[in-house]
């Protein structure tokens, strides 16, 4: 029987550095949101009074959705590296069914773009709530909390730029190879 060919792989364009660099800071700008909720969830005092304090009292029931939130949160930013990893363009051969084929472009680019535009709609809102005069204000945290929870979820804004930042460079290098 004669040895059976295969197409070789087409040689994709080298991921640029600096794109490198700004898909891993993606679930670096997602980790100390995610640090915040599990202190949270754990039952350090974050700040809330009144009726958030008592909404996020920790328990089994709130615990669990905190880290599962958690978790999924930065599964999702770790998916980011998809784009700059060979295992964005060709699906890792231990994978059932799917191992070793070509990921199409727009399977990684139509997800990637349409997380980078909700995370961007979910994330704004967030601040909005927080500002003086507005309805969670009152029973948000107040003084050194307030700060440390600003601290801990402003680099979110950034979630969504980055990921439309590696999503459109990634959509470029893929289609120029093909």
């Amino acid at each position: 029987m004669p040895p059976t060919t295969t197409s070789p792989a087409p040689a994709f364009p080298p991921v640029p550095r600096r794109l490198d660099r700004t898909a891993r800071a993606v679930p670096l700008v997602v980790l100390p949101s995610g640090l915040w909720r599990m202190a949270m969830a754990v039952g350090v005092p974050v700040g809330f009074s009144g009726q958030l304090a008592e909404d996020w009292r920790p328990g089994l029931e709130t615990t669990s959705y905190i880290t599962l939130l958690t978790l999924v949160v930065e599964l999702l930013a770790f998916l980011t590296l998809g784009l700059v990893r060979p295992w964005g363009e060709r699906t890792p051969r231990w994978l059932p069914l799917l191992g070793g084929r070509h990921v199409p472009v727009w399977a990684a680019v139509v997800p990637a773009a349409l997380g980078a535009l909700a995370v961007t709609a979910c994330v704004m809102p967030m601040f909005w709530g927080h500002l003086p005069g507005s309805a969670g204000a009152a029973e948000g945290p107040h003084g050194a909390a307030a700060w440390i929870m600003n601290a801990c979820y402003l680099p979110l804004l950034l979630w969504g730029p980055l990921l439309a930042v590696v999503t459109v460079a990634y959509a470029r290098r893929r289609l120029r190879a093909a």
